[in-house]
């Protein structure tokens, strides 16, 4: 287990021209804590955790949220918490003019990914 309590999330995050980059800030068995930066234009592709927990906090930003495999999505900006109990599909578009910063807790750490 990392003995760091305290992480600066700027410090983790990458950009990537293509696909957004997955970048753990911190992980234990009980939770993974990821950081992402989506740029204008990217996404994050529709997908489950079978057996966990996905919840974001949107640090900047502004997307649409995928709710299924299909085409509904509702708006989210900074300041908003969004949740993705087991096996319900989520994903995200960055449809805003600057980088969507999310950091993610999955929980817990294994709770597995599959895209849709």
């Amino acid at each position: 287990m990392n003995e760091e309590r305290i992480f600066t999330v700027k410090q983790y995050q990458q950009t990537s021209e293509g696909e957004p980059i997955r970048s753990v800030i911190t992980e234990s068995a009980d939770c993974a804590v990821v950081a992402w930066l989506v740029l204008p234009g990217q996404r994050l592709e529709p997908h489950v955790h079978p057996d966990g927990q996905d919840t974001w906090t949107i640090m900047s930003g502004q997307g649409q949220y995928l709710l299924d495999g299909k085409a509904s999505t509702r708006p989210i900006v900074a300041g908003d918490v969004v949740v993705a109990h087991r096996n319900q599909v989520h994903g995200v578009h960055n449809d805003g003019k600057v980088p969507l910063e999310i950091v993610s807790v999955v929980s817990p750490a294994a709770a597995g990914f599959t895209l849709v």
